[in-house]
């Protein structure tokens, strides 16, 4: 097909969103698509005519856009309705648009679905491909999802330096809880224990969404670290719920939905902080690494980034060939040394569809992963990812004539 290509992005940021707009931009050149325009602010931009020509954009340029978080094309959470997906297809058949390319997640992959069902409902030859990006690693079908591999890594470290903080001033904050990003899947608190490499090594607690926990086992967990060790370090998922369904969020900062329905969850970790001062009577605090966790460039993997560049332009070479209603995918290879290759999946089986983590990655007696998580996870960082951190192994003096 000759016309033009429609680019967007969509739902949270990430550090390497951009090296796939990138590969897009590159492949197509290489293919020979002359006009390239990139929707500002995904659908939701598209639908108010908010479009950027990125034709021309110099190799130079693209290189540093390529390097830089966050979404260059500006992005959003809107959900396409019937409606959106007519007007959106009356768009590209009045300026000839014969590639959409989505970047995004579960949510994005549902609005690229309608776009191509309504195309071949309507009889319009568009080529509709879903590009992988998400940070919460659920997306069906992929053995992991761009994006996830740099928040590992950052989630890795931070807690790794958080618990150096806690462990060295036990007395004064003795319990810590990290709370990190994961909507109804727990890759990200999972990555938390990458840098663990003995019991007494922090997280000694990973609480995830999979696996409901009810407070009154919460404080006997954290009571029975304490007790153990002198201070406690916790990482739990931003969305954990108890036994009944109901959220340790903070009510009170709680309670909206954003457009495809998911609640907005806020305060996890201080309300848990406040459990424990309440129940246990130990001193708490929380870190909340936020948006840095998916924005930082300083820990992007290489691995992340060279992936997020290569499904962008996946989804060209499958567009070009005419495919439609598909979303690339990644396929493990190899683990040492580590390699992958794209395919593609069906969106009907994509759209809409959550990977939790599965059983053998998560710990049958404490809270916890498994060594079959590292091993999946840790090629995924890049080489030498993680720091080396060390404890004094000196002989411990008692004076029996101190003061």
């Amino acid at each position: 097909m000759s016309g033009k290509l429609l680019v967007g992005q969509a739902g949270g940021a990430t550090s390497v969103i951009n090296a796939s707009l990138a590969g897009v931009i590159h492949e197509a050149r290489a293919h020979a698509v002359e006009t390239i325009w990139g929707m500002s602010r995904g659908a939701e931009g598209a639908l108010a005519g908010e479009y950027l020509d990125l034709s021309d954009i110099s190799s130079a340029q693209l290189e540093i856009v390529r390097r830089t978080p966050g979404a260059a094309l500006g992005s959003s959470r809107y959900k396409l309705g019937d409606e959106g997906a007519d007007r959106l297809l009356e768009f590209c058949r009045a300026h000839d648009v014969r590639y959409f390319l989505y970047i995004g997640g579960n949510d994005s992959a549902d609005t690229v679905h309608r776009l191509a069902c309504l195309a071949q409902l309507r009889g319009y030859e568009l080529a509709a491909i879903a590009i992988p990006k998400t940070i919460d690693n659920d997306l069906p079908l992929t053995d992991h999802c761009p994006g996830y591999g740099s928040i590992a890594r950052y989630v890795a470290i931070a807690t790794m330096d958080s618990a150096k903080d806690t462990e060295s001033m036990p007395t004064m904050y003795p319990v810590k809880i990290i709370e990190v990003m994961g909507r109804d899947a727990g890759w990200v608190a999972a990555s938390a224990g990458l840098g663990k490499l003995s019991d007494e090594d922090a997280p000694h607690l990973i609480y995830m969404p999979e696996r409901p926990l009810s407070r009154r086992q919460f404080l006997q967990d954290v009571e029975g670290v304490h007790r153990e060790l002198g201070h406690v370090v916790a990482v739990v998922t931003e969305t954990l719920r108890d036994e009944r369904g109901h959220p340790f969020a903070d009510p009170e900062l709680s309670g909206e939905v954003d457009d495809f329905g998911h609640p907005l969850l806020r305060g996890t970790a201080s309300a848990m902080c406040r459990l424990v001062q309440a129940e246990l009577g130990l001193r708490s605090r929380y870190d909340k690494p936020g948006s840095l966790q998916r924005m930082s460039s300083l820990c992007t993997s290489p691995v992340d980034l060279a992936e997020a560049e290569e499904v962008g332009r996946a989804a060209v070479r499958c567009a070009v060939t005419g495919e439609t209603d598909r979303m690339i995918t990644l396929v493990r290879e190899s683990d040492r040394p580590y390699r992958s290759r794209t395919d593609t999946a069906p969106l009907a089986e994509v759209a809409n569809r959550q990977r939790l983590l599965p059983e053998a990655f998560l710990a049958s007696d404490r809270p916890a992963t498994t060594e079959a998580f590292r091993e999946y996870a840790m090629p995924l960082l890049g080489p030498h990812a993680l720091p080396q951190y060390a404890r004094l192994a000196a002989s411990r003096v008692v004076l029996s004539d101190s003061p």
